[in-house]
């Protein structure tokens, strides 16, 4: 189903959306609080949730693939936010663990994210962000990882 309406066709989507990730990451990342990027907190959260997860894991989670997962893995351990460990199973596989450093990143992350999202949704009601999760959700169902590779 396509959405044909004059006034859809002039929203200027991309443009829009672009800016937004461009403003939205660097106000993030200049907050005097962050201790890590934008992108490191992504990968605390992931491993929050489930600490040890394959680096192609967590490079499916953030959908980067394996060099962007890599470069991200090698700068947030070097920050000594997460530890990478080779897999028991499989020696050719890594495993990536927080830190203690890497947990109190992540609570801090948390408690940074809650207060973005808080300021994202300020003045909408909550059917309208259910609208936009909604439409950003199916941006990558419409355009899909590896489609473009």
């Amino acid at each position: 189903m396509r959405n044909n309406d004059a006034a859809a066709r002039h929203h200027r989507l991309i443009y829009l959306l672009s800016v937004a990730h461009r403003r939205l990451q660097r106000w993030m990342a200049a907050r005097p609080e962050s201790e890590v990027t934008p992108a490191q907190a992504g990968l605390l959260f992931i491993l929050g949730r489930q600490d040890g997860v394959l680096m192609g894991e967590a490079g499916a989670a953030l959908d980067l693939g394996p060099a962007g997962i890599s470069g991200l893995v090698d700068r947030t351990a070097a920050a000594r936010l997460i530890e990478r460990r080779a897999d028991r199973e499989d020696g050719r596989a890594w495993r990536i663990w927080l830190t203690p450093k890497g947990r109190t990143a992540l609570a801090q992350a948390k408690a940074g994210a809650a207060e973005v999202n808080a300021a994202l949704t300020e003045g909408f009601t909550s059917a309208e962000i259910d609208v936009v999760a909604r439409w950003l959700t199916s941006i990558q169902d419409k355009f899909p990882r590896g489609a473009d590779e």
